[in-house]
């Protein structure tokens, strides 16, 4: 059996290599013994999928699993957002969840996301001990006729659509975006996110295009569901052809976000996180702290300080940005009142009174309540900020480096971290996740493998957007060394 190993967001793996029936079942026995361990009374889970190859005869497979070990099954009748399953986790006070996603992988992958009680993802200790048993000899799987457990009330098929459609709405200004008659195209990637986001843009009169919404299991042309630049090349003709003032998009299980300003900029998640922080205080009078992961931007750290707001910086993973929400953690107390959003770089974001899951979603609407409110483009109020607040900058880059590659650079990092990289001096090294160099200047460079895919990545940032080039250069001669 293949070596069974979650990432930061669950366990990934190509489709029919190691993603197969039979591991999937042995993942579904080790989650129904751990559910079991946590309620023994009368344990429950919400089981859903994403439109990648197979997803709904998976998550029928783990089903059979968890109704045999008298787990009682919501299974959806449909493809499911990730922050959908979230949702429902907690509004039916659920001990948990499975999503058969690979998020934006490319389309031979498949994974299984699992989401505790707590409805946010599963914390590494839940994770490594959901894989030791997946390795257990003792292990036994069992599985149980589906019809068979229908007609014993282990197993219901739920449509859990409209419950996350009308929450929505109730943390979205729906009647500033239709007072605004703001534009919208939007990009589905043929993911999880048609008949929510579509839905909800159309029932707030900005839908003007939308692509993408019917199933594709090859992804279209680029092969992957991811909301990033290169991937949204036809929005952004879209938007001009049709003179339209935003483009938004999802992932393929629409937790992660992709926005297009009007002019056809491709706004990072780093702008868009800062954006809304900006605009939830501004306009609704929020105070308490934002969670960023480690290798998300300093920008907002300064519309923090500007704001009066406190940070909390996490590791990578959602699921550190969900403990800081939900208090769990002693490590990450608030001084100065609520949590007020959680965001990665990667493109997750949660807002107070949400999930403690991202939810590329709701950040869409938001982005464009944004606009709506503000009657101007996202680059002018980001303008404005970076006026008020300080300017920063920042990039990303992915190297796939060689095994060996990837071992000397491990290495090299944890044995003799440098003082000195491309002649500009670290004052100080942030080993949260990954390493984190922090020059006298006060730009820094973050390197870090990859939880999810075999990727070195690079973040740069600096408070001059001519020194980012330099940065980034600088930055890949070290990671290529």
């Amino acid at each position: 059996m293949a070596k069974i190993k979650f990432g930061t967001s669950g366990w990934r793996a190509v489709i029919a290599d190691d993603f197969t029936f039979a591991n999937v079942r042995i993942v579904a026995q080790a989650i129904a013994d751990y559910v079991k361990s946590k309620n023994r009374r009368g344990p429950s889970v919400i089981v859903g999928g994403d439109t990648r190859f197979l997803s709904e005869k998976f998550a029928e497979a783990a089903t059979e699993v968890l109704c045999a070990n008298g787990v009682k099954t919501f299974l959806c009748n449909r493809d499911t957002p990730t922050p959908v399953i979230s949702f429902e986790i907690i509004r039916r006070k659920l001990d948990g969840g499975i999503n058969f996603t690979a998020s934006h992988n490319p389309f031979q992958y498949q994974g299984i996301k699992f989401s505790p009680a707590s409805g946010g993802p599963a914390t590494p200790e839940i994770t490594r001990a959901i894989e030791i048993a997946s390795e257990s000899p003792r292990l036994k799987v069992r599985t149980a006729d589906l019809k068979e457990a229908a007609h014993g009330k282990l197993l219901e098929t739920i449509d859990p659509s409209q419950a996350y459609l009308k929450y929505i709405k109730s943390l979205v200004d729906f009647d500033a975006i239709k007072k605004s008659k703001v534009k919208v195209a939007v990009d589905i990637l043929h993911g999880t996110a048609r008949g929510y986001l579509d839905v909800l843009l159309d029932d707030a009169g900005a839908a003007s295009a939308v692509m993408g919404q019917e199933r594709d299991v090859l992804f279209g042309v680029t092969g992957t569901p991811e909301p990033n630049k290169a991937n949204l090349k036809k929005l952004v003709e879209t938007m001009k052809g049709q003179k339209l003032n935003l483009g938004l998009a999802a992932d393929g299980d629409a937790d992660r976000f992709g926005i297009i300003d009007e002019d056809g900029t491709f706004l990072t998640p780093n702008s868009v996180i800062s954006l809304i922080l900006w605009h939830l205080v501004k306009t609704r009078g929020y105070k308490g702290l934002a969670a960023r992961s480690v290798m998300t931007t300093h920008l907002i750290d300064r519309v923090a300080a500007h704001l009066g707001v406190e940070v909390v910086e996490t590791p990578v993973g959602f699921k550190y940005i969900g403990e800081v929400m939900l208090k769990e953690n002693s490590v990450y107390p608030s001084k100065k009142g609520d949590f007020i959003i959680g965001g990665e770089e990667s493109g997750g974001l949660t807002v107070r009174g949400h999930v403690p899951e991202k939810d590329g979603i709701l950040a869409c609407l938001l982005a464009l309540e944004v606009v709506a409110v503000n009657r101007r483009t996202l680059k002018e109020t980001l303008a404005e900020i970076m006026s008020a607040a300080g300017a920063i900058y920042s990039d990303r880059l992915n190297f796939h480096l060689e095994p060996r590659q990837m071992d000397s650079l491990r290495q090299r990092l944890a044995k003799s971290p440098p003082k000195e990289i491309g002649g500009l001096k670290v004052k100080k090294i942030v080993t949260l996740d990954g390493h984190k160099f922090i020059f006298d200047d006060d730009s820094w460079m973050g390197v870090r493998m990859s939880g999810t895919e075999p990727v070195v990545r690079l973040y740069v940032e600096s408070d001059k957007e001519s020194k980012i080039k330099k940065l980034a250069d600088i930055g890949e001669d070290f990671v290529k060394s």
